[in-house]
Parts: C-alpha cells; structure tokens; sequence
C-alpha cells in the first residue's frame, strides 16, 4: 500500500523560500538548515541555486565570510558566468581580480532598483581597495539610497549602509556614517538580521567621535536588537566595542573581565576585510592583558590579507596604526618600524594617512628620547582632526612623561587633556598633576623591588640584592604592572617613579 502524503512538507521548490522567509526574519538557524538540506537536492538545479544563495549570503554573519565567497564561485559556475552579489565577499578574503571580472560579467536581465544596488555596493567596494574610498562612499551611500524604495531586495550578507559606515570609519571620518547608519536604522534596511549590526556601528561612529556616553547608550541599545542568538559577526564588533570602552577610561579590571569574550570571539570569527577595526582593538587589548598568543594568528592573516589586496590605503591605514601601537605596547621596537614604514608609504597615496604616518614617526623618535614638543603637539593634533584624538592624548602624555624640560610637560600634558573629548583646557604653566601611580600604595617588598626596577637593575642582579630568585623579581614586577595598569615598560618606569613619589 503506497503512504499517504505528507501533507505538511514544503512542495518540492519550497525549500529555498522558506531559507529565505527564515533569513529575511533573522531566524539564521533555520535559513541554514533549510538551504543546507535544500543544497543537498540534486535533482533540482534550479532549488540548489536559489540555496546557495541563501547560504552565501548568511554565512557572513557566521563569520565565514570564506565559505561565501567559494560559494559565489559555485554559483558563477552553475549560472555560466559570475554575479556582482559575490563581489563583496571575494573583495573581503582577498580576491579582488575575481571579484572585478564578476562586476565585468554582461547581465542579460533588466536591472531593477535592487539590482542597481547590488552593483552600486560591488563597485563601492572595488573602489575602496583601489584607491578611491570617496567614491567607494558615494557609490555605497547610493546604494543604500536605493534600496530604501525597494520592494524586498535580495537577502545579503552585508548592507551597503554597514559597508558604506566601515569605509567611513576606516577613513577617519565617523560623521559621514552617522547618517548613513541612521537612515537604514528608521527604515529598517536589511531587516532584524542587520539591526544589531546597524546600531554596533553606529555606536563605533560616536567612540570615533570622542563620545562615549552615545556609544555606550548605543551598545546598550543593540544588546536589545535584533534576534536573541548574537551572531559570531555581531558579537566580535560588540565585544570589541566593549573592550573600546573600558580601554580608553582605563579601567585595567574591565578588561580582564571582558576577555574570556574577547577570546571566544576571536575563535569564532576568522579574520577578513570588513573585522580589521575591530580585531585591531582587541589586539591592543591582548597586548595590555599580557595575552598576545591569542591575537597573533589574526594579525598574521591580517597582514597576509591586505598583502593580497595590495595594501589598499583606506584598510591598511587603521590597521597598520593599531599594529604600530601593538608594538609599543609589547616593546617591540623592531616590529613597529615596519609598521610606521607602511604608514608612510600610504601617506603617500592617501591624505587620510598623513596623519597616522606624522604621529607614528613623532612616537618613534619619543620613545627613542628624542622629544620635540611642537612636533609632537602637531601630531598629536593631527591625530584628533583624523579621528583618533585618544590615541594623540596618549602620544603627547607619552611624550611629557619622558621630556626632562618641566614646562614642555606642562604643555605637552594640556595638549593631552585638551585632545580627551569633554576635558576642560588645562593651563599649560599649570603644575604638572600627580600621576594616578602615586595613589598606589606599595608593600615594603614591591617599594624594594620598585626602587632597583627604576635604578635599571635586572632581574638577576635584583635578586641578588634582595635574596631571591630572579623568578620571584619576574613574579614581583608582574604585580606591580597590573597593579599600576602600565601599559608598557617606558610607562612602568614612569608609574614605578611616582609611585615611590620620585
């Protein structure tokens, strides 16, 4: 006797629908199950297609934004010749040839308003990697501009208003994406699966910006967008965000209570284009945490991706500033030279790079001894107009803790205070503030540790002097720089001196 049928399976051709519908609703779970299952059907070329698609364009989120791309190139194969809609994911794992001859590629369909998008945001994105980002802005704000009449544009891995934003942070300007972020924010674009995408980057914009309490409002917000499950992708920019926040109030313990995130996300999430900022802060992080194992493989493929993109400037600027100050802080002299050699090299193709490129060759010469007030207040204030005025607060602090001229402290740390959104002007013949080390109070064992430490002692000859091993002056050394959250060994010398009220 033949089984009745079931009556409550998806028609044959279905499946591919119900992944989308699922996408389209942020249930990614089930838009991965669906279109997996209905990949597998192999007697319908047509459902297998549609699959794929949804498959490619929810992966990202995933983190695999590589499986994606090998999944466009599936898909150019079995639609005879390739489609824009996996230019951004080939851009993003470094095949920027492939994704120019997907963009090349005749279609013999009629555009629609959404097809004009997909090909606004491929050529946005080929722009930004070949030197362009103005025009890779323009065209991905007009993208995003089109879809926002469109009637259910095609699911995707990325917006062009996420896209459009990362290319405005990159370039040092997070009030060109505030508005960009904004619109598909009211409107809604790319539905609850690119909200909480949407409301993280838009809360990046204002930590640019030097507010920190809209960013928190907007971190606080996106925590609430959005499907309940946070995607790898989703959870990388938020963790990174978090650790944003707590590094630049220095709040030492925050971090360590935000790294078994930090971690996790990090597994999670392979690097490619679009996560450069936000594995660059976590780097930092590592770095100030004594955990740099866990960043190192990323840094790696992050090198080796800008490398096969041909250093583009608009993504290598950000990144090779975070690498320069990765370096510093692990005392890595020799690693932060081929850093601010890159930076140079980009000031020369991008004006947004001047900048970075001035205040890494002021940062060098200051951690060599070499201070130049003016030229540091002149880096450092370059460095507030590309939108990095934490970082120049910290280049001009740096170089008043070293400068042995008192009055060029003075104004070095009035600059510092000046470049801290919010801060009020200091006085620069005020008295030079006691430092937050000096608030330390030291055992009789860490001041004796502390007093050979500054005298410039090593381990060995310190334990010598004071009867232990030199294991033990390590251990010792170690407490006193998480006790004092020195970021570096110049900077442990400096808080070790006021600690001892030197």
């Amino acid at each position: 006797m033949t089984a009745a049928p079931d009556l409550l399976a998806p028609a044959a051709g279905d499946a591919a629908d119900e992944a989308e519908h699922a996408a389209r609703a942020g249930d990614l779970d089930t838009a991965l199950r669906t279109a997996d299952a209905a990949l597998r059907e192999r007697s319908d070329p047509d459902l297998r297609a549609r699959a794929a698609e949804v498959l490619a364009a929810v992966l990202p989120h995933r983190g695999l934004l590589a499986r994606s791309a090998e999944l466009h190139r599936w898909l150019a194969r079995h639609r005879h010749g390739p489609a824009v809609d996996g230019v951004v994911a080939l851009v993003g794992t470094g095949a920027p040839d492939e994704a120019a001859a997907s963009l090349a590629a005749p279609d013999d369909d009629a555009p629609g308003l959404a097809d004009a998008a997909d090909v606004l945001t491929a050529r946005g994105v080929l722009a930004s990697v070949a030197g362009d980002s103005a025009t890779a802005l323009s065209l991905l704000s007009t993208a995003s501009a089109a879809l926002a009449v469109c009637d259910r544009p095609a699911v995707r891995g990325d917006t062009p208003a996420g896209l459009g934003a990362l290319v405005a942070l990159h370039r040092g300007e997070p009030e060109l994406a505030g508005p960009l972020l904004d619109r598909a924010l009211t409107l809604d674009l790319g539905g609850p699966a690119h909200r909480r995408r949407h409301l993280l980057l838009r809360a990046w914009c204002a930590l640019a910006a030097g507010d920190g309490a809209t960013a928190r409002a907007l971190r606080a917000s996106a925590g609430e967008a959005g499907p309940d499950t946070v995607e790898p992708r989703d959870e990388l920019v938020a963790v990174a965000l978090d650790v944003a926040l707590a590094r630049r109030a220095g709040d030492v313990r925050g971090l360590l209570d935000l790294w078994a995130r930090a971690r996790e996300a990090l597994v999670n999430h392979p690097v490619d284009l679009y996560v450069l900022l936000f594995v660059g802060e976590l780097a930092l992080a590592a770095a100030r945490l004594g955990e740099q194992g866990w960043v190192a493989p990323h840094l790696a493929d992050g090198d080796a991706l800008l490398t096969a993109l041909g250093e583009p400037a608009l993504w290598s600027t950000p990144w090779r500033w975070y690498g320069l100050q990765y370096a510093i802080a692990t005392e890595q002299p020799a690693l932060a030279e081929p850093h601010a050699t890159a930076l140079a090299a980009a000031a020369r193709v991008s004006h947004q790079a001047v900048a970075p490129a001035r205040a890494a060759a002021a940062w060098l010469r200051v951690l060599a001894g070499d201070v130049d007030p003016d030229e540091v207040t002149a880096a450092a204030t370059g460095l507030r107009a590309a939108g990095l005025g934490w970082d120049g607060s910290r280049l001009a602090g740096e170089a008043a803790l070293r400068t042995t001229d008192r009055r060029a402290a003075s104004a070095l740390l009035a600059c510092a205070r000046d470049l801290v959104p919010g801060a009020t002007p200091a006085d620069p013949e005020a008295d030079v503030p006691v430092p937050r080390a000096a608030r330390v109070v030291l055992t009789d064992r860490e001041r004796e540790v502390a007093a050979l430490v500054v005298e410039g002692l090593t381990y060995r000859e310190i334990g010598a002097r004071l009867f232990l091993s030199a294991k033990t002056v390590e251990h010792h050394v170690a407490r006193l720089r998480h006790r004092l959250g020195s970021a570096s060994r110049s900077e442990l010398f400096s808080d070790l001196r006021s600690a001892l009220g030197r």
